[in-house]
């Protein structure tokens, strides 16, 4: 484990932690599989408990109709996917879901709407949902677009304690995946979150056609964040026919592992999500990836709009793991 330690003791001497280079996570990538594991490992004992595994439902609240082109997405108006586009849900079909994913164990409840940027009549009808599921005892968060400034304070100020927006992939790679915005554009989102004062949920997806290098460069990117996103999803692509990317190659299993380990020792005080294609997992993959640092997960059987695996597959593996359901430790916690 010379070289990770090498790495680890360079980054860490100074009193401020200095920024991890792209080429610095590569070396992550390239160590020893079972060093880099214990590497991660190790950290991830440093800042959590190994055996607790944080538990968030996701709903989509707004499905479908899409402006934006992202070519993984069958919610883009711009794919022929066959998904029908709906209305934003009323508030009580929201909270009824809530309750359902609090009574099976979610601690989190995320909801979702595929919009370029949310319209200030939406964005009431959404405050007003995150109201009730925050009276509900859930953390809450949401991915609804781009966000200005003051979108993001009155989220804020309605409860909404976690915020996603996703970099997707590397800033090189990102004019292969999405044109109708920019990097910019999102990193911009972020830092609206940020200053509202919300935590940040922002990761990637893998298997896109992207390089080792644009992973890297990904985690580097998140990690050199003002300050590193409080929630890390590390979604495996889901290739949905009618999509660009309905044909993209599957990336090596061992590879997701490896993404993984390098967010836990990049961000190590982050919770790490193994987000969409779990469904697609099999268990063995899984417990790696709880092992390479990962501590939460979306439960239930349904993400925003492909499957994911099932609540009981999820209750049998953690009991066959040692692993439990981390308890609801107040809102805005990580």
């Amino acid at each position: 484990m010379p070289m990770i330690q090498s790495l680890q003791s360079e980054l860490h001497d100074n009193a401020e932690t200095p920024p991890w280079t792209a080429a610095q996570v590569q070396a992550l990538f390239e160590a020893p599989f079972n060093d880099l594991l214990f590497q991660a490992q190790s950290v991830h004992r440093e800042h959590f408990d190994p055996n607790q595994v944080q538990l968030s439902a996701l709903l989509s609240i707004k499905t479908g109709g899409c402006p934006e082109d992202c070519g993984y997405c069958p919610q883009s108006a711009h794919h022929a996917a066959d998904l029908e586009a709906g209305k934003l849900m009323d508030t009580a079909d929201i909270i009824a879901a809530a309750r359902e994913a609090k009574a099976a164990g979610a601690t989190r409840f995320c909801m979702g709407a595929a919009w370029r940027s949310p319209r200030d009549s939406d964005l009431s009808r959404v405050m007003e949902a995150v109201a009730a599921v925050k009276a509900l005892g859930l953390e809450t968060c949401a991915t609804l677009g781009m966000l200005t400034a003051g979108q993001a304070r009155r989220l804020k100020a309605s409860g909404l304690d976690y915020y996603n927006h996703n970099l997707d992939t590397s800033a090189d790679y990102y004019r292969e995946i999405i044109t109708t915005r920019s990097y910019q554009d999102r990193l911009d989102t972020l830092e609206q979150v940020r200053g509202s004062g919300m935590q940040l949920c922002c990761g990637g997806i893998i298997g896109m056609g992207e390089s080792r290098v644009d992973r890297a460069t990904l985690i580097a990117t998140l990690a050199n964040l003002p300050e590193p996103p409080q929630s890390v999803p590390v979604n495996m692509l889901v290739p949905v026919p009618g999509t660009p990317l309905q044909d993209a190659a599957a990336v090596e299993p061992f590879e997701l592992v490896r993404t993984i380990a390098a967010a836990r020792i990049t961000m190590p005080a982050s919770h790490v999500r193994l987000s969409a294609g779990r469904s697609g997992m099999p268990d063995e993959l899984q417990a790696l990836c709880f092992f390479a640092g990962a501590n939460s997960i979306f439960y239930g059987d349904r993400l925003l709009t492909t499957g994911n695996a099932s609540v009981d597959h999820d209750r049998e593996l953690f009991a066959r793991l040692g692993l439990r359901p981390e308890r609801a430790s107040g809102a805005g916690s990580g």
